[in-house]
């Protein structure tokens, strides 16, 4: 039985969204680490103005990162705590 799992392709275009509501952009892609397996970070693609608003660290291509401990519910969209990306 799967359960509550969110696969790669399932994850992939969904928006992200503050628990505030506020548009933050899509997931592009996710980064993990190789040896755990543990998730890193979500990149952000069609990134909102409002990001700006946000201290998101940054790839070396200037794609936006958000960690995935902010991350605190997946469904229709990702939805984030801003708290933890300020």
């Amino acid at each position: 039985m799967q359960g509550n799992k969110n696969t790669y392709s399932a994850l992939i275009g969904k928006m992200i969204v503050t628990k505030e509501g506020k548009r933050l952009g899509f997931v592009r892609d996710i980064t993990f680490e190789t040896k755990s397996g543990e998730l890193i970070n979500v990149v952000v693609k069609d990134a909102t103005p409002y990001t700006k608003n946000l201290n998101l660290e940054r790839t070396n291509a200037n794609e936006l990162l958000i960690p995935y401990n902010a991350i605190i519910a997946i469904g229709d969209f990702v939805i984030v705590s801003e708290e933890d990306l300020i």
